[in-house]
């Protein structure tokens, strides 16, 4: 994923270290859960100053010195990781202003809609969630969610998408950002849900399912984990955590510690879309009640267990000899959500609806 700027996990926590401040995350240690979350809500929440909506911060976190190296604006709506940028803009000279395409000037991105929380601060000055990008881009995007998009209706120059979403429970409309900068917009999710934890049941959005500790619904909560792990941190994130932190006073403590990531919210399967087998199927699918019909390309018999797994790898329900009596198989009572059904060789997913 990462391509210049591309650090592999075993290799970057002591550059982190070094820029985390002695005593910051105590506390911390032994958590899990809803307990290290509120932990660290507590810890980001304590030093953070509202600085107002401005631009000053941006010339310390945004500047390109990763991909061309040229302190132009890093610009994640334009950046070409493995080429020339379609457009460049220079730090505090090309401001929006007006616009009437792709590189007439740049804004300020709310990665979370500000629609979303009503507009209020400090969520609205926060800068860890403030981008700078492409104005036309930004208004593109609008303040629809992210995801990953099937149909595109427009693409930007640097290919990121807007369209209708593929993820297999949401079907609305979507913006993607390219592979290069998923995973910082994952972890720039995971920070405000755990930032502003204790309001974040009034903020109203798609990707939000109402609840003070998961947060997101599916299939937007696995879709972050995803992009999160196939996208590590990169030194461009931990400079501008360092560089926000100078700032407001607080930091992103999943791009100090991406391990919290999966000790709060857990992990997805090792297995992506490609890998579900093209003639494994279940009808209904969204299911509605708690019976399913499992069809697939090879004799169901053969296999003695199939086994249900959340989005983030639990076992949440095994079947021992469950086609010796026929394909049908009954859920035990599985709430909402986004599964994953193993048995032998073949997976394939389902929603419970």
């Amino acid at each position: 994923m990462k391509k210049s700027i591309f650090l592999l996990c075993i290799g970057f926590y002591g550059i982190m270290n070094a820029q985390i401040p002695t005593g910051y995350y105590d506390g911390t240690t032994g958590l899990t859960g809803a307990a290290l979350k509120t932990k660290l809500s507590q810890i980001v929440t304590s030093g953070h100053q509202d600085k107002g909506y401005g631009w000053t911060v941006f010339a310390s976190s945004d500047r390109d010195k990763y991909y061309e190296n040229d302190n132009s604006v890093l610009d994640v709506y334009s950046e070409n990781p493995t080429g020339p940028d379609p457009y460049k803009y220079s730090i505090g000279t090309n401001q929006c202003g007006s616009y009437s395409g792709e590189g007439s000037c740049y804004n300020r991105e709310h990665s979370i809609p500000k629609s979303t929380f009503d507009d209020k601060t400090p969520m609205h000055n926060d800068y860890h969630h403030l981008l700078p990008t492409d104005g036309y881009v930004n208004g593109k995007r609008s303040n629809y969610p992210y995801g990953e998009v099937g149909s595109a209706s427009w693409t930007s120059k640097n290919g990121s998408k807007l369209g209708t979403s593929k993820l297999n429970g949401y079907s609305g409309t979507v913006f993607e950002p390219i592979d290069e900068f998923k995973g910082d917009i994952a972890r720039i999710y995971f920070y405000f849900a755990t930032r502003y934890q204790s309001q974040i049941t009034t903020f109203s959005y798609d990707m939000y399912d109402g609840s003070t500790f998961k947060v997101f619904a599916e299939p937007f909560l696995s879709m972050l984990l995803k992009w999160h792990q196939q996208d590590p941190v990169s030194q461009k994130e931990i400079d501008r955590n360092a560089a926000v932190y100078a700032y407001q006073g607080n930091r992103n403590p999943f791009i100090d510690h991406p391990e919290y990531i999966a000790q709060i919210w857990g992990t997805v399967m090792a297995v992506d879309d490609a890998s579900f087998s093209k003639n494994l199927t279940i009808a209904p699918n969204p299911v509605k009640g708690n019976t399913i019909q499992v069809t697939g390309d090879k004799d169901l018999k053969q296999f003695k267990k199939a086994f249900i797994y959340n989005t983030v790898g639990q076992n949440v329900q095994t079947i021992d000899n469950p086609f010796q009596n026929g394909n049908t198989i009954t859920l035990k009572n599985l709430p909402k959500g986004v599964y994953i059904l193993k048995t032998g060789e073949l997976n394939t997913k389902f929603i419970v609806d």
